[in-house]
């Protein structure tokens, strides 16, 4: 064949509709009328405003591939079927001037039934479901599933034509100007092709961006760069060249008029270049799926590179685990973990996947969000199958049963190699038992551990998933990690901590604070410090969420130290019962005076052995907000006061009997309830509980003012009226000012 500008111009030319120019065809060409479908599948991509029409390329280079897979598998029975042309491979060029682009493979090929049945009559059942989805609102990105991908040529070209030779056949020409008929005849240069498929498109106008090399490059970058076979772009390229010197010397003429030649000097010479532009095939797609292939004969190295490949990320992957899943649904992975969570939890909720759902190496979505929860977004990796249904769409994906088959997998194996980690075993580990059992291996808690590294980056997940994976709570609360009062700044699992508990301990302790230092010199930590019982520290906004989302452990009850409910079960209940009766008849006094005084701030006062040194403490009830969580709950940005407010919880005033402050405040209110001072220093008893518990002082201006009442009666001072200010005597502001003016002239007689 030729091309436009190849051909010899004649005056008839001017007729011929840009593109492709073959003679010889109308003796031999038959015409042929689209199926119905066919034909309403084309009317609709030929109207379409679909905005990302570069969906064409990918799957012709799709069906491309596919074509040399079956070549290729057929040569393996039959080796006289590659015939002269060994090689396999895509490639594409592009001609600005005649607007046309050109995809060609050296695949299968295809027969001229071939061409008649697929390009055209037969109702192939895709197109009918592809239809049906369409009027559902199917995004037409993804008509390749539907086996109909080749007609998304429609969404960028005018006309079309395939050259096509099969081993069993004739080359022949397949053409279609996007009306209701297309022709097919043999090509009347013979085989010009060898073997294989060529498509040319004659674009529109609208679609003239595709005819720049870094358009087409982006493209299949995108889209197809883990195609097994190597796609080739003609491109141009510009080096620069040197110049050969010409054989003329440059001459000068001297006075008498004689010429001679003019010498210089050899290190002054330098050579002469020039810009010239290359055309020619470079390979575009040059990263291989390494996904495809048997996990044995892939090296650490080639694993790491792959990951860098897919996440752009510059270090290299904490771990990772190849697979392949069998069964109800068949697919391949490879899932890698990176050392460094970056940016991740500066915008959370809106961080993409880092999954890529290809589908026969044919990226079909880069950030696919429904193959793994949002709790499991740091992950990277692809996901390779060959069974999604035909029927598939972007709304359909999320709810299809396979896809769901597949979710269910992939996070299985997420939190198996995440468990592997925890236990120091890397996924290439054959033998559990002695990766177990390996002296030079690191403790659980060292902080160099690669869990513990992987749990400072990424903890924070593992905690969202506590609260949003109802299914895999069990698995993932073995995954938590806190600091606690005994790990001596190291982290601690819940199964080590519940391992670590005496008898006749039941519940897990915890304390929720601002800080690790906080937690440690909170009131509430005295009990548990002198029954020697280890307490895990909640510093972080999203620990206290968590262990109430967990409730238990193994059987144990996860309890708050700063909560109603907590018990210590190292002494005698009915003990414990008769002393706190005994307790309460004594301070009933003091209880009643501080519950009418405080009415509106606590919903109760009562004597405890919840504290050891401290006078008192506040507790909230079982189910409300901690201080912890009130605090974080004020400093969400768009908190409203009022709400906040109605979701404050119920406060208990903890009294300790035997601190001596409760003692004398009990007589006192016995003796003098309505003195002033009385009232002030009961409050002091209350505001010193509200800020050692943790909770926001609201009421800082009567506060001070008793703060400044008990300095006064301390200091002894009768009255709070102001002294007078000093007066100023004018004969000592003479003397002043005479000593400045004394001090001024000694400067100067010096200078």
């Amino acid at each position: 064949y030729a091309y436009a500008e190849d051909a010899v111009a004649t005056e008839a030319e001017s007729d011929i509709p840009e593109g492709v120019i073959m003679d010889g065809l109308d003796s031999t060409k038959e015409s042929f009328v689209f199926q119905a479908e066919v034909n309403r599948l084309m009317d609709i991509i030929i109207n379409s405003l679909y905005k990302n029409k570069e969906v064409f390329l990918r799957e012709l280079i799709s069906n491309a591939s596919d074509a040399l897979d079956k070549i290729r598998f057929l040569a393996i029975s039959a080796a006289d079927v590659l015939g002269d042309q060994k090689e396999f491979g895509i490639w594409i060029n592009f001609n600005e001037k005649l607007k046309t682009l050109t995809i060609r493979d050296t695949g299968v090929g295809m027969t001229r039934n071939d061409l008649v049945n697929n390009l055209g009559t037969l109702a192939k059942s895709g197109t009918k479901k592809f239809l049906e989805s369409l009027s559902e609102g199917a995004d037409m990105g993804l008509i390749g599933q539907f086996g109909v991908g080749f007609y998304s040529v429609y969404l960028v070209a005018d006309k079309v034509r395939v050259v096509t030779k099969n081993h069993d056949d004739d080359q022949y020409i397949w053409e279609s100007t996007a009306d209701s008929s297309f022709t097919v005849a043999k090509d009347p240069r013979g085989n010009t092709l060898g073997r294989g498929t060529e498509i040319t498109l004659i674009l529109k106008d609208d679609a003239l961006d595709l005819l720049k090399q870094e358009k087409l490059e982006e493209i299949v970058a995108h889209h197809s760069e883990f195609i097994t076979f190597p796609i080739y772009l003609y491109k141009k390229t510009t080096e620069m060249v040197e110049v050969a010197p010409t054989d003329s010397e440059k001459k000068v003429e001297t006075e008498d008029g004689l010429e001679i030649e003019e010498e210089e000097d050899e290190e002054e010479k330098k050579p002469t270049t020039e810009k010239v532009d290359k055309w020619d095939y470079h390979r575009l797609n040059g990263n291989v799926a390494i996904w495809s292939r048997d996990k044995d004969e892939i090296t650490t190295e080639e694993y790491q590179k792959f990951y860098k490949v897919i996440s752009k990320d510059t270090s290299d992957a904490a771990d990772w685990i190849h697979f392949k899943a069998e069964g109800e649904v068949e697919f391949k992975s490879i899932i890698f973990i990176p050392q460094d969570a970056g940016t991740l939890y500066d915008d959370y909720n809106n961080r993409k996947a880092g999954m890529k759902l290809y589908v026969r190496k044919v990226l079909i979505q880069a950030d696919f969000e429904d193959l793994l929860p949002r709790y499991l977004n740091f992950i990277q990796g692809v996901v390779d199958s060959d069974d999604l249904p035909l029927n598939v769409s972007r709304e359909t994906l999320q709810q299809h049963k396979i896809l769901k088959v597949m979710a269910k997998k992939l996070v299985r194996k997420v939190l198996e190699m995440l468990r592997k980690m925890s236990a120091g075993k890397k996924q290439t580990d054959e033998d559990d038992a002695d990766s177990e059992n390996d002296e030079n291996a690191l403790a659980p808690n060292d902080p160099e551990h690669p869990y513990i590294k992987f749990w400072e980056q990424f903890g924070k997940s593992i905690k969202m998933g506590v609260m949003e994976d109802m299914a895999n709570k069990g698995k993932l609360a073995k995954l938590l990690r806190f600091k606690s009062s005994k790990s001596e700044d190291k982290y601690v699992s819940l199964e080590d901590y519940v391992s670590g508990m005496p008898d006749w301990q039941k519940d897990i302790y915890f304390i929720a604070a601002e800080s690790l230092e906080a937690a440690a010199k909170s009131p509430f930590m005295e009990v548990a410090r002198r029954k020697n019982v280890e307490v895990l520290y909640l510093p972080e906004p999203i620990d206290e969420y968590a262990i109430q989302s967990l409730g238990d452990f193994d059987g144990h009850k996860m309890q708050s130290l700063t909560k109603d409910g907590l018990k210590f079960g190292d002494e005698d209940e009915d003990t414990q019962k008769k002393r706190l009766k005994v307790y309460k008849q004594t301070f009933k006094p003091l209880t009643k005076y501080m519950k009418d005084l405080f009415a509106g701030k606590v919903a109760k006062v009562t004597v405890s052995q919840r504290v050891e040194t401290s006078p008192s403490v506040i507790v909230t009830s079982q189910f409300g907000h901690s201080a912890n969580m009130e605090r974080i709950v004020r400093a969400q940005t768009f908190a409203n006061p009022e709400a906040y407010k109605a979701m404050m919880a119920a406060k208990t005033l903890e009294l300790n009997p035997r601190h001596p402050i409760i003692v004398k405040l009990n007589e006192l209110v016995k003796s003098s309830a309505d003195a002033e001072t009385t009232k002030d220093l009961a409050y002091m008893v209350f505001d010193t509980a509200l800020l050692t518990s943790g909770f926001q002082h609201d009421d800082t201006e009567d506060f001070a003012a008793r703060m400044n009442r008990v300095l006064a009666s301390s200091l002894k001072v009768s009255s709070m009226d102001l002294e007078e200010e000093v007066v100023i005597e004018e004969e000592e502001e003479e003397e002043e000012e005479e000593v400045a003016a004394e001090s001024s002239a000694e400067g100067h007689d010096e200078f």
